[in-house]
This record gives structure tokens, C-alpha cells and sequence, in this order.
């Protein structure tokens, strides 16, 4: 078979493949087809030369990778793109064969009258998957281990944005359309490879929103939740009331947002957004510490977590008492001050410096609204923040920490993985730290000390991820604005808390 031929044969079978997996109606198969030919110029194409029926021959593959790796490969050898454009090539063809919006949308909901929001959140995910939005076999590869309470991952694919400036940077548009990486325009827009994008509309607290997953998601059904309008992010009232809408809808998914404030949080701080996923993060599994209750509030508890950042979280039956409590809690902090802690409320220029990033979930218990208190006041020891990753951790992370780390899930940077195997292999062979990763000292101090002399590889790898967690654990202590769980205490004593029977 030539190379035109195996492209024809590629084409069909992706075209089998998106009538079984991507609900491609059997009646369009031809017009399909025909739209990809049209891509390429080609207008020999026999039919006969290739699958017919459903577009795929008896025992064909439903690893979409491996079909696009054929179809990229085929079309490069017949002339049809360089091989570098493969991967936009790619994007074109499938953004062909996925369903359009609205007919995904009224599938969507479907499924939801039938089978309840959490299954069809779950169907919409393995169509994102199928389609290639979500790169689910990136996701796979990323290393993931658990320490120190902690989960860990090193992501393979997300570039590493130093600072708040770069990653704003990094997720700016230009040319004002769409206004920005998470506009709802965005969908299907050629000139960002979005053409596989899909989202579902969402409406919180009354107003139109929407929700997609992200392609490159740190942990299991991982997606966005974005305001239709292009509206700066904040948290307020509202906040609490569309966190709990959202919920209410799609149990078994939490939901929460970053502080709206730079240094401490999302990169994307333009546009209105918040952030969840079907999996539950450390932090939602985290035992307290001490409980309080407030007397006009006797239907909720407010447990101080034991945890290394400061969180506390707000448990209750009653949507009301979610919402009113975490209000007051939210309100008190954005204007608290502590100098012996270094707690400024606001700058010298009178700019705010304390926000809360919540968290929602719904439990056997009724609703949980975590509240992490976050702080982005610089000194001139520290000028990255003073409730920011320390310097001496920067060599593992110095990303600022997001909603996803404060909660449990530390996503590190890709160099990690070359810069610990050089680690790893002067552990092993007994050698000094490489001048290679010198900026490492502590972390080699650390590791020798654990390792007391074992050269086994088994071991070292085991010691480096005990490092790693125990690093992370030490970044979201550096985090934390009450050093101790007694000033969190304290702090709830002042609003009107008192200790729970």
C-alpha cells in the first residue's frame, strides 16, 4: 500500500472511530469524509480502497493515539503536510469529527435527567478524552506518588511559570479575540487549537456560566467552571452561593477557587473562573484539630483543620448557614491585621493583601466549605511573599501555590524528573552532589542523612520521594499565615467562636 493509499485507510479508520466513540451519526460517514478529503486537495479517493460501513475494519484499535499516529505519519510520507504541522493537522481533523456544542449539550443533558449530574459530568469527561481535548495519556505519564499526607505529582506537559507576571503572560491573547484563554470563545477557535473544545453551560447563582475540562488536568476529571462574561475574579457572598449551586448539581465533584489576588493563586486573575474536579484532594480528607460553633449559627461546626497551611473548614446541612458563616469568617479576615505576625490587611498603598479561597463539597455530613486563609504581603527578605514557597525550596518549587497545592496536590515542574535522576545516580554510586544540581544542597543534605550510607536504588528512590513530600509539606507551612492551630483559634475566638461540645 503507498503512502496515499495508507492516508485513505487512516482517514477511514478515524472515521470509524468517531462513530463509535465520538457519536458521529452513521448517515453523515460520507459528508465526513469528504470534509477531510477537502482539507487535503484529494479527490481520488476509491471507497473501495478502504474500510466501509462503520469506517473500520474487524479488530481495529480504539487507541486514538495510535490512529492519529498513523494518520499524521501516512499524510507527512504522501506530501500532504511537513511533519512538524502533524499535531495541528490533528487538531483539524478531530475538531471535524467531534459533535458540535449544541448537539453535545442536549446529549449532556440527556444523560443527566436520566442517570443524575455526576454521570453525565462523567460521560462529557470520555468525550473529551475521545476527542483529544483532554490528554488523558499525558496525565497518565505524569510520576505520582503520595508522602507526607501529600499528593505529589511532576507534570510533564505544563511549562513552568516562575512568577504570577510570566504565567499572566503566558495566558495572554493577542489581538483582543478571545480576550482571553478561558473566554468562551475559545470553543472551536482554530487559532489557539481549540477546535476540539467543548463546554457545557452552567448557571450559578442565576447567572450563565460554563464548564470544560482541562487538557492537561493535575488530577482526575479536573476542569474550569468560567463566567460567560469576561469579569474579573473575585470572592464575596456570591462566591459561597454559586461554589454550593454548583455542587448541588453535580455531587460527587468539588469546587472551589483561588484567592483574586496575584502571588497567591491563579494566573488567569482577568477572568472570572473557578476550578474542581471528581477526585477529593488531601485537604478534603484532613482530620481536625480543634471544632468551634457559633452560638446564632448552633447548625454549623467550624473544624480547624490539621494541616500545614492555615484552613479551616464550615460544616453544615443548611445551604443558609454555609453561606452566612463563611461570609463572616471572609469579611473578618480581609481586614484583619497582626504586625507580630506579619498579617497586613493592605499595603502601605492601601491595596488589599488577605483574601480566602474556598473550597465546597458535599459529605454524609451535609455541605464542607473549606476556607484556606491566603496572604501576598513582600518584605525584603522576602520579596516573592512572605507567605510564599521560601527561597531555599525554590529548586523544587517556586510556582506560586494555587487552590489545587493548597489543598493537597502539589504539581511540580518537568526538569524535576532529569535533575532527581542526577540526584539519584550520585546516591547511588556514592559520589558528591553534581555541580549540575548544586542549587539541591539542601535536599542532598537531607537525603544523606535519611539514607545513612544505603546505596540501593529501590531505597534512594523511596528517600528522594520522602524528600519531595516533606518539602511540599515545609512550602505549605511557608504558607500558612497563623504559624500555629492555637492562633487560628484565637483568631475564631475573636469573631464569636466557641469551643464545640
Amino acid at each position: 500500500m503507498n503512502a496515499l493509499d495508507e492516508t485513505y485507510a487512516a482517514i477511514d479508520a478515524l472515521i470509524g472511530y468517531a462513530v463509535r466513540r465520538l457519536d458521529l451519526d452513521p448517515r453523515n460517514e460520507d459528508w465526513t469524509r469528504n470534509r477531510i478529503l477537502e482539507l487535503y486537495g484529494l479527490d481520488s479517493y476509491d471507497v473501495s480502497d478502504g474500510p466501509t460501513g462503520d469506517g473500520a475494519t474487524s479488530g481495529e484499535t480504539d487507541d486514538i493515539n495510535v490512529l492519529l499516529d498513523r494518520f499524521r505519519t501516512a499524510a507527512a510520507t504522501a506530501g500532504l503536510f511537513g511533519a512538524e504541522d502533524g499535531a495541528v493537522q490533528a487538531d483539524i481533523v478531530m475538531g471535524l469529527l467531534s459533535r458540535c456544542p449544541a448537539d453535545l449539550q442536549d446529549r449532556f443533558a440527556a444523560i443527566e435527567r436520566e442517570r443524575g449530574g455526576k454521570e453525565a459530568m462523567r460521560w462529557f469527561y470520555d468525550y473529551c478524552v475521545a476527542n483529544t481535548y483532554v490528554k488523558r495519556a499525558q496525565l497518565d505519564a505524569n510520576p505520582r506518588f503520595d508522602s507526607h499526607g501529600l499528593v505529589v505529582t511532576i507534570n510533564l506537559a505544563k511549562p513552568e511559570f516562575k512568577n504570577m507576571a510570566k504565567a499572566a503572560a503566558g495566558n495572554a491573547v493577542a489581538g483582543g479575540y478571545p480576550k482571553c484563554t478561558i473566554c468562551h470563545e475559545n470553543e472551536g477557535f482554530a487559532g489557539r487549537n481549540k477546535r476540539t473544545l467543548r463546554t457545557m453551560p452552567v448557571m450559578l447563582g442565576g447567572e450563565p456560566w460554563f464548564w470544560q475540562f482541562s487538557p492537561y488536568g493535575y488530577f482526575n476529571e479536573h476542569g474550569i467552571c468560567v463566567n460567560t462574561a469576561h469579569t474579573p475574579m473575585h470572592v464575596d457572598r456570591d462566591t459561597f452561593v454559586q461554589l454550593l449551586d454548583f455542587v448541588d448539581r453535580f455531587p460527587g465533584y468539588f469546587l472551589g477557587c483561588n484567592a483574586a489576588l496575584p502571588r497567591i493563586g491563579g494566573s488567569v486573575l482577568a477572568h472570572d473562573h473557578y476550578q474542581g474536579g471528581g477526585e477529593s484532594l488531601p485537604m478534603h480528607k484532613a482530620s481536625a484539630w480543634g471544632a468551634m460553633r457559633l452560638p446564632a449559627h448552633p447548625d454549623a461546626t467550624v473544624e480547624i483543620l490539621d494541616w500545614p497551611g492555615t484552613a479551616v473548614r464550615v460544616v453544615s446541612a443548611s445551604r443558609e448557614t454555609i453561606v452566612e458563616v463563611g461570609d463572616m469568617i471572609r469579611r473578618a479576615w480581609i481586614e484583619y491585621d497582626d504586625p507580630a505576625a506579619d498579617i497586613a490587611s493592605h499595603d502601605a498603598d492601601g491595596n488589599r493583601q488577605s483574601a480566602l479561597s474556598p473550597s465546597v463539597i458535599v459529605t454524609d455530613r451535609g455541605y464542607e466549605m473549606s476556607l484556606i486563609f491566603r496572604n501576598n504581603a513582600v518584605s525584603e527578605t522576602y520579596p516573592d511573599g512572605i507567605f510564599h514557597a521560601h527561597p531555599e525550596y525554590y529548586p523544587v518549587k517556586q510556582e506560586p501555590i494555587g487552590l489545587i497545592e493548597a489543598q493537597g496536590l502539589f504539581i511540580l515542574p518537568g526538569r524535576l524528573v532529569e535533575q532527581l535522576g542526577v540526584i539519584e545516580d550520585a546516591l547511588v554510586s556514592g559520589g558528591d552532589l553534581p555541580d549540575a544540581v548544586g542549587e539541591f544542597a539542601l535536599e542532598w543534605e537531607e537525603l544523606t542523612a535519611a539514607l545513612a550510607g544505603n546505596r540501593e536504588r529501590e531505597a534512594v528512590r523511596a528517600a528522594i520521594r520522602e524528600e519531595l513530600g516533606s518539602v511540599c509539606e515545609r512550602i505549605l507551612g511557608n504558607t500558612a499565615v497563623f504559624k500555629t492551630k492555637e492562633q487560628t483559634r484565637g483568631f475564631l475566638a475573636s469573631l464569636g467562636f466557641v469551643e464545640a461540645e
